[in-house]
């Protein structure tokens, strides 16, 4: 298993808001590889969360205490005033939190993919099926061709699925599959952009809407042609993407979705 910086410094002094990137479930801070290469003009900040990556040691102590740990590790960093806050899957689960709970810590959010649906008795089943194959390579090599990610990326994923304990999956699934937007992030109110890929799951993609009725600045859009792992599905559009965000417009090439 490779480890990740936590921090990753500018190449040149900046000027510009520490981005925060929280990763998705049975990954770590190293998804953001191809990000952290292409934001050198900025302090960008990826951790672990709790049972994941360099902290695949320690256990899931629930979506609230993860997004008090990371303002915490982040203050900790010297990072004392706003950042920009990013998060794909469980991460932007984990940014929900994030917002609710600090709401005057985040100056922009960019979330993808965060499943908001409570799961119903298919999705349920189908969690149960996979705790029970967890230890199953060929399982996380299925997964990784099931979220289009590409072949060079693919053992990194495997080897680190295989490292992630099972009690730590099975809470953090337990939680995430009960949905929702979390109390309080009507506390947020800066600009929000809430995305799911094209061919992302159709829970996922209806999402988008859970969130616009709790947040209503929120812009909701489609990634066009992607999976759920789209920031290694292809790298270019997710951090032209994410690039344009940052900068403060929503790139034309996300397709708009209606409010209901």
């Amino acid at each position: 298993m490779t480890t990740f910086a936590e921090v990753h410094h500018p190449e040149t002094g900046s000027s510009e808001r520490p981005l925060v990137l929280l990763h998705g479930g049975n990954v770590a801070s190293w998804m953001w590889q191809p990000q952290v290469a292409a934001l050198t003009d900025r302090m960008v900040l990826t951790p672990d969360l709790p049972g994941f990556g360099g902290r695949v040691g320690e256990d899931w102590p629930g979506l609230d205490m993860v997004a008090d740990d990371i303002v915490a590790r982040v203050t900790g960093h010297g990072v004392d005033g706003p950042f920009d806050l990013a998060g794909l899957s469980l991460g932007a689960v984990t940014a929900l939190r994030v917002l609710a709970r600090h709401p005057d810590r985040v100056h922009s959010a960019f979330l993808s993919g965060a499943p908001l649906i409570p799961a119903g008795a298919g999705v349920r089943l189908i969690s149960r099926l996979q705790l029970a194959f967890w230890r199953a390579p060929w399982f996380w090599r299925a997964q990784a061709m099931a979220f289009g990610i590409p072949q060079d990326a693919r053992a990194l994923y495997v080897a680190h699925g295989l490292s992630v304990r099972r009690e730590t999956a099975s809470a953090m699934s337990t939680e995430v599959s009960a949905g929702g937007v979390p109390a309080g992030i009507g506390r947020y109110s800066g600009p929000l952009l809430a995305i799911a890929g094209e061919k992302d799951t159709a829970a996922v993609r209806q999402s988008l809407a859970v969130l616009a009725k709790a947040a209503p600045q929120a812009k909701l859009r489609l990634a066009p042609g992607m999976h759920h792992m789209w920031n290694v599905e292809n790298t270019a559009l997710f951090n032209e993407i994410l690039r344009s965000w940052l900068d403060g417009t929503s790139d034309p090439r996300l397709l708009p979705v209606p409010r209901d």
